[in-house]
């Protein structure tokens, strides 16, 4: 049973694209995501915007949950955002897990902010 769940907003005032994402994904809520994500970057000019995700209702990354997101890290790179923050609740386990997955993917421009 998933509980993952997102929703995505374009802020074009801010210039950012706004995520949520929290819960655990399935790799059908992983899907359904990245078909949003697509459609809502082809809307704009990701060179110019930030990506901004809220990751405060997020679990710990599991290790079956890690090659999906990598998908989605490799899909925030390729989008060529000018800078990728990850917001997260203070937790040191899952700040590691996420900056771990940036820099595997090569997501150079990522940072993760306890808030």
């Amino acid at each position: 049973m998933s509980n993952g769940k997102y929703s995505m907003k374009v802020n074009q005032g801010a210039q950012t694209m706004e995520l949520m994402v929290g819960g655990t994904f399935t790799p059908a809520d992983v899907d359904s995501f990245i078909k949003d994500y697509q459609r809502n970057v082809a809307s704009i000019d990701a060179k110019s915007f930030s990506l901004e995700l809220d990751c405060t209702t997020m679990n710990l990354v599991t290790p079956e949950m890690v090659p999906l997101l990598e998908s989605c890290y490799k899909l925030y790179k390729e989008s060529g955002f000018k800078q990728v923050i990850f917001k997260i609740k203070q937790s040191t386990i899952l700040k590691m897990q996420l900056s771990r997955l940036a820099r595997n993917t090569g997501l150079q421009n990522a940072q993760v902010v306890e808030i």
